[in-house]
C-alpha cells in the first residue's frame, strides 16, 4: 500500500494499519510481536465487530469470551455501524477498454514479471515468451556473428506460432490478454544482431509470417535506464546473460524507440520506471498502474 512508516507519539492517519488479535489459541511474546493483542480487550472498536463474528471464542489468556469480555470493558465510547462498504483499491484501474496488451522492454526491464502481477491481480490470460527453451540463444552470447541468424530466425518461428495460438484461443473465463512481448520486437533484435543483407530477407519473411496476427491495442515499452538493466541481470542469474554489453543494451534501447515513434494512434505508452522497483514496492506499482490508466 505505500505506507511509510513514521515515528510519532499520537495516533495519525495511515494508508493502511494491521493488527494481530489472536491467532488460534497461540500465545506469543517477542519484540515484535505480541499474541493475542494485550490491549484488544480494552478498545470497543475492536470488541463490537469481533462479537458480531465470533462471539464464543475464548480469550486463550483471560479465559472469558469475546462476549464477556465486551461486557466488562472499560471503554465507554460506542462504535457506530456504517453504512459504507469497503473497497478494494484495485477497483480503481480498469483494464475493460483494451483486449490484448503487449508489455515491451529491454532484456532485464522486468516486462514479464509486471505483465505477470497484472495479470494476476486483474484476471488476464497471460502470454509468456517460451525463451527458456531456445538452444540458440546461450551460443548467440558466446559468438553472435555465428549464431544471430539462426537464434532470430527461431525466435521469428516460435513467437509466431505461440501468438498464432494464444491470441487465437480465447479465455471466456479471462477478461483480456496480455503478452510479455510483440512480435514487431523480432524486428528489433533482428536489426541490430544480422548484417544489412540477412536483415532484409527476415524483414521479408516477417511481414509476410505476421501478416494476419491480432496487434496489441495498447502497447506499453517500460523504459530503464542501462545500468539498473545490467544490475537486475546480474541478479536474476542466468550464465549466458552476464556477458552483455551495455552497448548492446544501448542499441536495442534505440531500436525500441525508433519502432515507437514509426507507430501511429495513441496506443503506444512509454513508462520511464527508472526510480521504481514495482516488484518489492507496492507504492512503485501503483504509480505504473497509473501510468497505464493515463491511456485508457
Amino acid at each position: 500500500m505505500g505506507r511509510e512508516r513514521k515515528e510519532q507519539a499520537v495516533y495519525s492517519d495511515r494508508p493502511i494499519d494491521i493488527d494481530l488479535l489472536f491467532y488460534g489459541d497461540s500465545i506469543v511474546e517477542t519484540k515484535k510481536l505480541s499474541l493475542p493483542h494485550p490491549q484488544l480487550q480494552k478498545r470497543n472498536f475492536v470488541l463490537f465487530p469481533l462479537r458480531d463474528i465470533a462471539a464464543t471464542f475464548k480469550h486463550p489468556l483471560l479465559k472469558k469470551t469475546i462476549e464477556e469480555l465486551t461486557a466488562e470493558t472499560p471503554d465507554a465510547e460506542i462504535p457506530e455501524k456504517q453504512s459504507k462498504w469497503l473497497k478494494n483499491p484495485q477497483a480503481a484501474y480498469t483494464f475493460s477498454t483494451h483486449n490484448y496488451i503487449a508489455i515491451e522492454g529491454n532484456i532485464g526491464a522486468g516486462k514479464t514479471t509486471l505483465a505477470t502481477k497484472i495479470s494476476e491481480d486483474f484476471n488476464a490470460k497471460l502470454i509468456l515468451e517460451r525463451f527458456k527453451d531456445n538452444p540458440f540463444l546461450p551460443k548467440f552470447y558466446e559468438d553472435q556473428a555465428r549464431y544471430a541468424f539462426p537464434l532470430e530466425m527461431s525466435f521469428l518461428a516460435d513467437r509466431y506460432q505461440q501468438l498464432l495460438d494464444d491470441i487465437g484461443q480465447y479465455d471466456l473465463f479471462k477478461d483480456f490478454m496480455i503478452a510479455d512481448y510483440d512480435s514487431q520486437k523480432s524486428l528489433i533484435f533482428a536489426k541490430v544482431t544480422l548484417s544489412e543483407e540477412e536483415y532484409s530477407l527476415y524483414q521479408k519473411l516477417h511481414g509476410i509470417m505476421y501478416r494476419e496476427i491480432a496487434r496489441p491495442d495498447l502497447y506499453v515499452y517500460l523504459y530503464q535506464n542501462t545500468e539498473r538493466l545490467l544490475e537486475n541481470i546480474k541478479k536474476r542469474g542466468r550464465s549466458y546473460e552476464q556477458d552483455i554489453s551495455e552497448s548492446y543494451l544501448i542499441d536495442i534501447n534505440k531500436g525500441y524507440l525508433n519502432m515507437i515513434k514509426n507507430k501511429r494512434g495513441n496506443n503506444v505508452k512509454i513508462i520511464d520506471i527508472s526510480g521504481l522497483d514495482f516488484v518489492e514496492s507496492r507504492a512503485d506499482y501503483l504509480k505504473v498502474l497509473d501510468a497505464l490508466q493515463a491511456v485508457e
